[in-house]
């Protein structure tokens, strides 16, 4: 690495596919996730001694991301903060499995102050060693879009666009990331907004103006109604409050009631339902939520279970409506209740 006055990036490993083995090079599906430590996967990428930086690493978990849980979303985030509040730190990329890759990144975007220095979450859909494997070429754009992004004006101190993902070469926020494939690559979308850039030969390509929104969105940012930074309080005070238990339910034709009782009959705090259509519920499932907030004081949101277009408010909606992908509007009403659980001398201003 470059030494001296070398900008420094600071490597935050999790685990997931990108550090993964198979038995069998061709194994794409059979293989463990998180078990190769960070050092080797850099170690895997020699173009990255050629980076104008300095590049540090640690290791603060080994998991699989579809086992994380709100303390390790905590330590995630705490880990970052405390990177991106040292001087000399360009930017942090976390390596991070695909699976759960979205909420993350929501939790961070909503949950770090915006200092105006890049967050990319990187991953893989294919296991190290692994034929076609993509974590290499994937862990080399995260470092180049880190070290680029505020040169190009894609994140500024203060505005929304510092949660970033990169993956076969798309650029994503964490407002519009979505896995949307399975197997396939590449699994990353952000739907009708398009991707913000492009990494292309150690080059970062915009697709739009910085930090602007997609076709049909409005401002998302900055102050408005996703601004980053909301939940800070919870990196304070959380690790000594539990996280409510929130559940995600999808209307559906031919929804039984005994699922919304027996979720609160469990002590659930909170339910996210993803309705059909625009929003829209089942009679049964309508009555049951109605009963569970009238009886047990359960908080409910909505959102939409479709994956593209947005949720058309209508008059008089039952309850507070959640425009976000169920993963992440589950994720913001979980936050939302825990940040109310914090006494105020405790959380101190948001």
């Amino acid at each position: 690495m470059s030494g001296g006055a070398a900008p420094q990036l600071r490597i935050l490993a999790t685990g997931g596919t990108i550090a993964g083995q198979a038995a069998s090079a061709s194994d794409h599906v059979g293989y463990q996730a998180a078990v190769l430590p960070v050092q080797q996967l850099l170690d895997a990428v020699p173009a990255l001694q050629q980076l104008p930086a300095q590049l540090h690493a640690e290791q603060i978990l080994q998991k699989d991301s579809k086992d994380l849980d709100a303390g390790d979303w905590l330590r995630i985030a705490q880990a970052t903060a405390a990177a991106l509040a040292q001087p000399q730190v360009q930017g942090v990329v976390l390596t991070h499995g695909t699976d759960t890759l979205e909420e993350t990144a929501w939790f961070l975007h909503r949950c770090l102050p915006a200092v105006g220095k890049p967050v990319v979450l990187v991953s893989a859909m294919r296991p190290a060693g692994a034929l076609g494997a993509d974590g290499p070429q994937n862990l080399f754009d995260a470092c180049v879009l880190a070290l680029s992004a505020v040169q190009i004006g894609l994140v500024r101190a203060g505005a929304g666009c510092q949660v970033l993902t990169v993956a076969a070469g798309r650029v994503f926020d964490a407002l519009t990331v979505q896995k949307v494939q399975p197997y396939h690559v590449p699994a990353f979308s952000a739907g009708e907004a398009g991707p913000l850039a492009w990494v292309e030969q150690g080059q970062v390509r915009l697709a739009r103006a910085p930090c602007s929104p997609g076709p049909g969105q409005d401002e998302p940012w900055a102050e408005g109604l996703w601004a980053p930074g909301h939940y800070q309080a919870l990196l304070r005070a959380a690790a000594q409050t539990p996280p409510p238990a929130v559940a995600w339910l999808s209307s559906h034709a031919g929804f039984d009631a005994r699922q919304v009782q027996a979720l609160v009959a469990a002590g659930f705090e909170g339910l996210l339902v993803a309705g059909t259509g625009n929003a829209t519920l089942h009679h049964a499932l309508h009555t049951a939520l109605c009963e569970a907030q009238r009886e047990a004081g359960v908080a409910v949101a909505v959102t939409s279970r479709c994956n593209a277009g947005a949720v058309v408010p209508g008059p008089a909606p039952n309850w507070p409506l959640l425009p976000l992908p169920p993963a992440k509007a589950r994720l913001e009403l979980q936050l939302q209740l825990w940040l109310q659980r914090i006494p105020f001398s405790a959380a101190g201003s948001v």
